[in-house]
């Protein structure tokens, strides 16, 4: 604004701009135009305390304004877009300071703000004449998120719309605040979804943020976070900020902040351009090449300067840049520019100076002895050159405002050449703004530029990744693009030279088959690995549950298998021990009883009781035949002649000797008393008592099957071991312990009562009888069944159980039996085959004199030992067949 005060005769003519006016535009630039565009860059960056202005920015400066004036230049060239009116600029510099740039920015509302001059006079008394600053109808700009939401706010309050380049806070999508704002780039909710769509691709779930401080840097790192949370999957180690003015140490601070939680590798950066190379620079001080996995923002996109000199820490890199084009036409234009070309630009003499390391005249701004500018220099032939990755999006946001204005005037102003009274006098911001959400052109790139509801562009990157090749040279390479969804290409990608492994950044890696996640509480990506233990499998992720009684867990324990049923098998050496016993037991019992049938007249098998003796025979018979029922295959069948015979043969042996002992007891006793013979002492009358006996156990086992019939089970208790693989379902007959002993009671019973009866006869005196070969078979027997019952039932919670107590039983049976055989048959054969001498009738004497004989125990002890075994045997029985038994 400049204030004048003018004679009369001044005010007739037109005004000349006084000399005192020029340094209003010493840090701007200004075009003339019939309407003005606003243009914020950061020219400069950011000073150090106390200056607001820095060291110039070649490219996001001085190549982003450029480009304004540039798509300008082309606009006023186009007789198809605004003919007939000219875009003028006011081009000012941000300094990459928001604050610094609110005080420029206004600037551009002073044209809308009222000035108060009754106050002012000038010396001769008249009243000021204020120069009338331009009109700004729209600017474009600012670069930085935090600078557009600055002059934002002010810019909404005049009603001036504003189109940014490079701002991509998602914070500006807010159209209830910053409702005049519109961007031609996407804002940072897309490539926060991007980066994390990466970061889902290369299955990383442990991950750290790093952002500077600003609207850009926190507020796409509060996107990324955003979006974590949503999706879930990934989770955020750390989240580190920068501060605007990092002290020194600062950012080794923040590297061995980032190891602290080292296996969060991935670090998603949302910061600018000195910071990324700062950032990196730490990490090569504190030997940590290699080990960050960089996903960079489009602040690092594919520039050079953050790397260079730090290529190796660099390496591996994922960056994401919206998608772009180089423009031909623009480095053309600019390569063309020169110092006698190009004054309209405040800062190309020192752009200049920086770009060729000279220095122009004494006025120069770089100091030191440098060489001197000769002006001849030349853009790209004698200085490096590459064009700024935002200069396609300035020209876009540039054309974006002139179609804007083009529809407002073919509006307005149809058919009316150059600006109608309509357009001419006041431009209203909100129509305009209206008419910007509204474009749809092809922009610079060739790629479509439109606008949303809230202003934004639509989310179009690139994804790069910085790579060195073997060449040692390094490069961003393009491996993927983002549109709504990612396409990465991962054959492309390449990791440290010489590695070819992928990459990880994971809390914790992935648990085993048959582990289940027990989650850090609080942290879904960390986890410990728990083995299903035992009889458990993996039911899912987070849980192992129970396999069903019949089963076992698979080898993986991600399932359950059904467990191995066995059985006791005849080659088992369980088996082949009872069996072989059992066989020699039943050849000799045949033997037995086919030598008693061949001699059945003669005296020793008549004196031994025939019938009661092929009755004891049978017994001792089943006992061993019993061996091969308890080994076969469980069935019905089997399991109905395990509970009839298991019991049966020991019933009919001790029926039959408990008979015997209990005649012979009876016999004595009554011959103390009388010489008249005791009833039931015939043959007869023993083989009745004896199946009376053997008829109770009959009786009860037909009981027991009316009760609970006989069928098989798998027993799944018996051998379910601590190792599920050893674990077996063992097939049985559903006879359990107790129905046991129950079935073997009634037997043991017998058994006992037959001992009693063998001691009460135990001074019969050996010449007569079987009272004393009964009595030793009766007291072995016992000892036999006594270590039969701790063995059994001893191992009843043993693996082995139903081998060991299969095989205790068997050969207990067998045991019981060939005592019986052994002591009672075998001296009878022995004399019948080896001594048939002494099988021969012996004369025969009445009941009366046996009886006092028997009473006469010291006499026929001596008389006894002068006979032989043969005649003392048989005498009692013949004689007891002459006397009673006719």
């Amino acid at each position: 604004m400049c204030l004048l005060c003018l004679s009369p005769a001044a005010s007739l003519g037109s005004l000349p701009l006084p000399p005192q006016a020029a340094p209003e535009y010493a840090h701007s630039i200004r075009l003339d135009g019939d309407i003005i565009l606003g243009g914020l860059f950061p020219v400069h960056a950011r000073g150090d305390r106390g200056t607001p202005c820095g060291e110039l920015k070649k490219e996001k400066g001085i190549h982003r304004l450029e480009a304004m004036m540039f798509a300008i230049d082309l606009i006023n060239k186009d007789p198809e877009l605004l003919p007939n009116i000219t875009l003028g600029a006011r081009i000012l510099d941000t300094c990459s300071r928001d604050t610094y740039a609110l005080e420029q920015s206004l600037t551009f509302v002073q044209a809308l703000i009222e000035r108060d001059g009754s106050d002012v006079r000038c010396a001769n008394g008249d009243p000021p004449i204020f120069t009338k600053p331009d009109k700004i109808v729209g600017v474009i700009g600012a670069a930085a998120s935090s600078v557009s939401i600055m002059v934002a706010n002010i810019l909404r309050l005049f009603k001036i719309p504003q189109i940014s380049y490079a701002s991509t806070a998602p914070e500006l999508s807010d159209n209830t605040r910053y409702d005049f704002f519109s961007r031609v780039v996407p804002p940072d909710s897309y490539q926060a979804q991007a980066m994390m769509d990466i970061v889902t691709a290369m299955e990383w779930n442990y991950v750290s943020t790093l952002a500077s401080e600003g609207n850009y840097g926190e507020s796409g790192v509060e996107a990324f976070i955003q979006i974590s949370r949503e999706t879930g999957g990934v989770c955020i180690a750390q989240s580190l900020k920068i501060p605007r003015e990092p002290r020194p140490g600062e950012f080794d601070k923040i590297i061995r902040r980032l190891l602290e939680t080292s296996n969060a590798r991935a670090i998603i950066m949302f910061a600018n351009e000195d910071d990324i190379r700062r950032v990196l620079d730490a990490a090569k001080r504190n030997n940590q090449t290699g080990h960050f996995l960089w996903v960079g923002s489009d602040s690092w996109g594919s520039k050079i300067s953050p790397v260079i000199g730090q290529e190796r820490v660099a390496e591996g890199a994922i960056t994401i840049l919206p998608k772009r084009a180089s423009v031909d036409a623009f480095d053309r234009y600019f390569r063309s520019r020169s110092l006698s070309n190009n004054r309209r630009n405040v800062w190309f003499a020192e752009f200049w100076e920086e770009n060729f390391n000279c220095k122009l005249g004494m006025h120069g701004k770089r100091p030191g002895s440098l060489k001197k500018c000769t002006g001849l220099e030349k853009v790209g032939r004698d200085s490096s050159y590459e064009q700024e990755g935002k200069v396609q999006f300035v020209m876009d946001a540039v054309y974006a405002m002139a179609h804007a204005l083009h529809r407002m005037h073919r509006e307005l102003c149809y058919g009316y050449p150059g600006l109608c009274p309509r357009m001419a006098n006041n431009i209203d911001g909100k129509e305009l703004l209206n008419h910007i959400r509204a474009v749809n052109f092809n922009g610079s790139a060739g790629t479509p530029v439109v606008f949303n509801e809230n202003g934004d562009a639509p989310g179009r990157y690139d994804i790069f990744q910085y790579q060195i090749t073997n060449r040692s040279t390094a490069e961003y390479r393009v491996i993927g693009s983002w549109t709504n969804k990612l396409h990465l290409k991962v054959e492309a990608m390449h990791w440290r030279m010489g590695d070819p492994s992928f990459p990880a950044s994971v809390c914790s890696l992935p648990c085993r088959t048959g582990e289940r996640k027990k989650v850090v509480k609080g942290v879904p990506c960390c986890w410990h690995c728990e083995r299903c233990e035992g009889y458990h499998f993996q039911a899912s992720e987070f849980t192992c549950e129970l396999c069903p009684y019949e089963k076992r867990p698979d080898a993986n324990r991600t399932g359950c298998t059904p467990i191995p049923i066995i059985k006791l098998e005849w080659h088992s050496p369980w088996a082949i021990v009872p069996v072989f016993i059992a066989m020699l037991g039943i050849i000799a019992t045949s033997f037995v009883i086919v030598t008693f049938v061949r001699y059945n007249d003669t005296p020793i098998v008549r004196a031994s009781g025939r019938e009661m003796s092929y009755v004891l025979l049978t017994g001792i018979f089943l006992c061993y035949a019993i061996t091969f029922l308890m080994i076969a295959t469980p069935d019905v069948g089997v399991c109905s002649l395990r509970r009839i015979f298991l019991g049966l043969g020991m019933c009919f042996s001790y029926a039959a000797l408990l008979t015997k002992t209990n005649r012979i007891h009876r016999i004595f006793e009554q011959g103390k008393k009388s010489v008249t013979a005791p009833r039931f002492i015939s043959p007869a009358s023993q083989l009745v008592i004896t199946f009376s006996l053997i008829s109770v156990q009959l009786l009860g086992v037909f009981v027991w099957f009316a009760v609970d019939p006989p069928h098989t089970v798998v027993d799944y208790g018996e051998q379910r071991t601590q190792d599920p693989m050893a674990a077996r379902g063992v097939l049985k007959c559903d006879i359990s312990d107790l129905s046991l002993i129950c079935s073997l009671g009634y037997s043991i019973l017998l058994m006992v009562t037959c001992t009693v009866y063998a001691i009460k006869t135990r001074g019969v005196p050996e010449t007569f009888n079987e009272a004393k070969p009964i009595g030793f078979t009766m007291y072995t027997t016992c000892i036999i069944w006594l270590a039969f019952i701790p063995i059994f039932f001893g191992t009843s919670q043993s693996a082995e159980r139903m081998y060991i107590q299969t095989t205790t039983l068997t050969i207990s049976l067998s045991l019981s039996a060939s005592v019986s055989l052994g002591m009672l048959y075998m001296p009878k054969v022995y004399i019948i085959l080896f001594h048939p001498e002494q099988n021969v009738p012996k004369r025969k004497r009445s009941f009366k004199a046996i009886v006092t004989a028997a009473t006469m125990s010291g006499k026929l002890t001596q008389k006894g030992g002068d006979r032989p075994n043969g005649e003392v045997k048989t005498e009692l029985c013949e004689s007891m067949e002459t006397n009673t038994c006719g």
